[in-house]
């Protein structure tokens, strides 16, 4: 619990705190490289949100930019935080993949009735072998293991052979424009000389890039985002270096000293983000993102929707009709908004639109189920 001499961020300080660290109060001057960096990381399940992401927060993005990364190997699409994609730039690849593999392993625990009979550091050379031989399938790479273990159970032998090992996705998997199924290989193979000699980070630094990206934050928010537990400690050494605060329930954050802060009237134009986003899920507490009337509505079922923002909250879905001559782009608004802030809002999936490619058509307010 924070100390009741910390000051108080209320929650708009804290939203716009927040969008200031992750670019989404104005689109910065900053490479696509710098900014998956400086965000540790972009939400990657599908293909692509990682294009949208950036042109959210980017000045004057184009989808060939980071294609073009992908296919120079200086970003890789693997599994690290919360075991989901992401896509990373080499270094952080390295060092977020190291922090999170006791996550890792701990999940292969529980596959442990699949792999009675099963030797993991056996598995783990043998797949290791089979992926950096050529790019594979997980389906190739089940059958491959259960040739060693054939009467353990096929999905277990591959989610540990993906729990055990840094495994990326290869292009053209992630290439904005073209298409390929997902084919791994390690991430030292893809990367060669690139990953020799890369220093790992260690936990403090870790926790100071997330402050960077994400905060002010509590432990907890931290915990959030990378799917781990215990990490008072670090944070409690770094305490003379970092500012405390506490949010209206009196819970402690942290932050950088020298991190933008802005005032909670700063104007926060509309942005469109994609199913996934970082900004939704890296915290405990995500009221400084979702409002009470909005909570719960990105997602039906196990489905993420792609989200919009208004003054900085999140305020409605949106979707994109390729279907016809020109791409539409549909928005569905939870709530009543000003026709000054519906003209924002267009003039905003517009723009989407235009920097995406194609032939764009008229932005419609109506349903994302229409």
């Amino acid at each position: 619990m924070a100390s009741r001499t910390n000051p108080v961020l209320d929650t708009r300080a804290l939203n716009r705190a927040t969008l200031a660290r992750q670019l989404l109060l104005s689109r910065a001057e900053m490479s696509p490289e710098d900014a998956v960096a400086h965000l540790l990381g972009l939400q990657a399940q599908n293909v692509k949100p990682p294009y949208f992401q950036l042109h959210a927060r980017l000045a004057g993005f184009r989808p060939e930019a980071l294609a073009r990364l992908m296919e120079e190997r200086k970003v890789v699409r693997m599994v690290t935080m919360r075991s989901t994609i992401h896509t990373h730039t080499v270094r952080a690849a390295l060092g977020l993949r190291s922090l999170v593999q006791g996550a890792r392993d701990r999940e292969v625990n529980h596959f442990r009735k699949g792999l009675v009979g099963v030797d993991l550091e056996r598995l783990a050379r043998r797949a290791r072998a089979f992926v950096e031989a050529e790019p594979r399938t997980m389906g190739e790479i089940r059958e491959d293991l259960l040739l060693e273990w054939p009467s353990a159970d096929p999905q277990s032998l591959a989610v540990a052979a993906r729990c055990l090992l840094p495994l990326v996705q290869v292009t053209p998997r992630g290439v904005w424009g073209r298409s390929g199924q997902v084919r791994l290989t390690s991430l030292e193979a893809w990367v060669g000389d690139a990953a020799e000699g890369a220093a790992v980070e260690g936990i403090d630094d870790v926790v100071l890039r997330y402050l960077g990206a994400f905060g002010p934050a509590s432990v907890k928010d931290m915990q959030t985002w990378a799917g781990l537990t215990r990490l008072r400690d670090a944070f409690e050494r770094l305490r003379p270096r970092l500012v405390a605060f506490r949010d209206e329930s009196g819970v402690e954050l942290f932050d950088l000293p020298d991190a933008p802060r802005p005032d909670a009237d700063t104007p926060a134009p509309p942005r469109f983000l994609p199913e996934f986003d970082n900004l939704l899920l890296s915290h405990a507490d995500r009221s400084r993102v979702i409002p009470p009337e909005a909570k719960g509505r990105s997602w039906t079922g196990n489905q993420a929707h792609r989200t919009l923002l208004v003054d900085g909250f999140l305020a409605g879905l949106w979707r994109i009709d390729d279907t016809g001559e020109r791409t539409r782009l549909i928005v569905e608004l939870f709530g009543t908004q000003t026709r000054a802030r519906k003209d924002e809002i267009a003039a905003e999936g517009e723009a989407l639109l235009a920097g995406l490619g194609g032939t764009p058509g008229p932005v419609r307010f109506g349903s994302i189920h229409g």
